[in-house]
């Protein structure tokens, strides 16, 4: 059998489907926006949005004044469509193409935007790593935000076994480096109208001794 080739898989999703048709489509990031603002995120702030793909966070981020901005996504033809849909704004935005279980950075961001990757990472080694890159590029005090299928959600998504999370699961998976704040479930509905349940959390970086 041909081993999985995570990548491979993404850019032909990302090359045979509109943004309107994949199930993730949210022209209104609400959620994510409200978590940006509850936590007082200032516009000065570092963010990176982890499986940002050709979301529509990006455009919100930038039309509420946020300049320092990371794209990361295991797809070359999501981001080029985001870079495509933005025009000069493009410009603007420091895109990454890499698989969010092997990324690495050493810079230091305030505000790390996950929603929909970390579920997608089903081997506990690709967890772990993850975790530990998220831990050394965040700031002293920064803020995580993850959203993962909830255990009333999907059990695949795009054809690909996820990990589903309930509040108390993610909680544990990340209490070594980070303190949650708050956890909130929230349905989406997708383009072809079925529900599916999420579960988000905020965490704050575990201050060093």
């Amino acid at each position: 059998m041909e081993e999985f080739n995570r990548k491979k898989h993404w850019e032909n999703i990302y090359q045979t489907k509109k943004l309107e048709e994949v199930s993730w489509y949210q022209k209104n990031p609400k959620t994510s926006i409200d978590f940006l603002k509850q936590n007082e995120i200032k516009k000065s702030a570092k963010i990176i949005d982890v499986g940002g793909g050709d979301s529509y966070f990006v455009d919100h981020l930038l039309k509420l004044g946020y300049k320092k901005i990371t794209v990361l996504d295991i797809s070359e033809s999501a981001i080029e469509r985001a870079k495509s849909r933005l025009g000069d704004a493009a410009k603007d935005v420091h895109w990454i193409v890499e698989d969010a279980a092997t990324f690495k950075t050493d810079e230091k961001f305030d505000f790390w935007h996950d929603r929909a990757a970390f579920h997608f990472l089903t081997d506990n080694n690709e967890i772990e790593s993850y975790i530990n890159t998220i831990q050394n590029g965040l700031s002293s005090e920064g803020i995580l935000v993850l959203g993962t299928f909830s255990e009333q959600g999907p059990k695949k998504c795009s054809g690909i076994e996820i990990k589903q999370y309930s509040e108390s699961s993610m909680t544990n998976r990340l209490n070594k480096f980070f303190n949650k704040l708050r956890c909130t479930k929230v349905d989406h509905t997708t383009p072809s109208d079925s529900v599916q349940n999420f579960t988000f959390c905020s965490f704050q970086k575990i201050k060093s001794e």
